[in-house]
């Protein structure tokens, strides 16, 4: 039944945000939102979302990515994109004592995707982990730790090379394997004395 007062495609962008959040455990955006409801232009969707907010059906921060909030939904939490992460070849970051203490930006996620823990996001770059679903330029979840079963998704410091990557975690004799998921890419062999665990992943967030 269609609320009082909500217009038909206003009816539909909250239908479409209901089902987004159920589907994926965070907020859509206006570029989701448009192509999810076949509308016209993204300044036609900030209107009706405009208009959502000034009826009370929804709450939004502008300044925070994926911010859409239904007042009838679960409570959720911030979470800090502290950067990129390299799922391929390594690349140079800051060294682990020195990560930004500021995030890029914050994800409004609720508690269902973060599981009740802690976590920070990170973004990823490289396509070694496409085997996993985890492509160019999706969103990885992290918790931070120093330790990891084998099989485990980490992101591990390689002290020497000064560099961070993505992979799965293997014990072998006096080395470590960290292993791509992406059958076209070898694995990668370091010194237990070399590398140090950063976090694991603890969720996916697929961009669209």
């Amino acid at each position: 039944m269609r609320k009082p007062g909500v217009s038909q495609t206003r009816q539909r962008i909250l239908k479409f945000i209901h089902d987004f959040l159920d589907e994926r455990g965070y907020a859509p955006t206006v570029r989701d939102i448009l192509r999810g409801c076949s509308l016209s232009s993204t300044a036609v969707v900030q209107h009706h979302l405009n208009v959502l907010q000034s009826q009370e059906s929804i709450h939004r921060d502008p300044k925070v990515f994926r911010s859409i909030k239904l007042p009838d939904r679960k409570t959720t939490v911030r979470v800090p994109l502290l950067g990129s992460i390299a799922a391929g070849e390594p690349i140079p970051v800051p060294s682990s004592d020195t990560w930004r203490s500021e995030a890029e930006e914050t994800l409004d996620l609720t508690d269902d995707l973060t599981q009740g823990k802690e976590v920070y996001a990170l973004r990823v770059k490289g396509l070694s982990m496409v085997d996993a679903l985890i492509d160019d330029g999706d969103i990885v979840l992290m918790q931070p730790a120093s330790t990891a079963d084998d099989g485990d998704m980490v992101a591990v410091w390689l002290k020497g090379e000064q560099e961070v990557t993505l992979k799965r975690l293997y014990r072998e004799q006096q080395r470590i394997r960290l292993q791509p998921a992406n059958s076209q890419m070898g694995p990668v062999y370091v010194d237990p004395e070399n590398m140090e665990i950063q976090g694991k992943v603890v969720g996916i967030i697929r961009k669209l």
